[in-house]
């Protein structure tokens, strides 16, 4: 059933999202609840990111999150599926793997944030390991600079968040759209904000500066994961390079 909903077209290709009638459609997380581990790190993370997005740019974001998981028959209707934790999961049953693998080939797109920020160690063990199952050929690799979520909005040479683990993200690409985008930074820490609108976290060690690179990093994540790789067309070549000293 699921497939069929993809095939049906539930989820856009990448090209069908540049080229869709509207650019910057409703945005909403969609956030998978998975089996073990601790899949809610930081449940305080939409509301502040959602007013950044609206304020910054032509994208209505919903300030309410959409809970989910890989069994859910609507998933193919969510173009963005947000995945977090600290600790070890347990793995995903093989449909839960089939069905993300055809959701990601066929357009979709998952933002992953290990929260703890330990190589190697908790969530991210358990999800380098379930992507290795899902696309055995590749690998999350280092993002370099001239990757258009780096330029899909603001021009970015480091990604923020709570704890600075990389200035990169890492990723798995499948020709020239990159489905998987991940990062131990804990953006969606910086984000959070309680119902005081008091921070959450502190970001340590850069402080605000930090925390407002981390929303940087969202929007071009978001923006990103709607437009596809139009960045890379050869009339912003030039002009990129150079704003990012490339």
């Amino acid at each position: 059933m699921l497939s069929a909903l993809a095939l049906a077209g539930g989820v856009l290709s990448a090209p069908a999202r540049l080229r869709g009638e509207s650019a910057f459609p409703h945005f909403f997380f969609a956030q998978v609840r998975y089996r073990g581990g601790s899949w809610d790190p930081n449940p305080q993370f939409v509301e502040a990111m959602m007013e950044e997005l609206e304020r910054r740019t032509s994208i209505d974001g919903a300030k309410e999150r959409r809970v989910t998981d890989l069994s859910d028959p609507d998933l193919f209707f969510f173009p963005f599926l947000f995945m977090a934790g600290k600790y070890e999961f347990e793995p995903l049953r093989p449909q839960e793997r089939e069905v993300l693998k055809r959701y990601l080939t066929f357009g979709g797109f998952l933002f992953a944030e290990d929260t703890l920020g330990v190589k190697g160690y908790g969530f991210d063990r358990a999800f380098r390991a379930e992507m290795k199952k899902i696309f055995p050929a590749q690998d999350l690799k280092r993002l370099p600079l001239d990757h258009p979520v780096y330029q899909s909005f603001y021009l970015i040479n480091q990604i923020g968040g709570r704890q600075p683990v990389s200035p990169y993200f890492e990723g798995i690409a499948l020709d020239q759209w990159t489905p998987v985008i991940y990062s131990q930074n804990d953006l969606s820490g910086a984000w959070s904000r309680d119902g005081l609108g008091k921070w959450v976290h502190e970001c340590t060690p850069g402080g605000e500066a930090q925390r407002a690179q981390a929303f940087k990093a969202g929007i071009n994540v978001i923006v990103y994961s709607l437009t596809s790789d139009y960045k890379r067309d050869l009339v912003h070549h030039p002009f990129i390079k150079k704003r990012l000293n490339l």
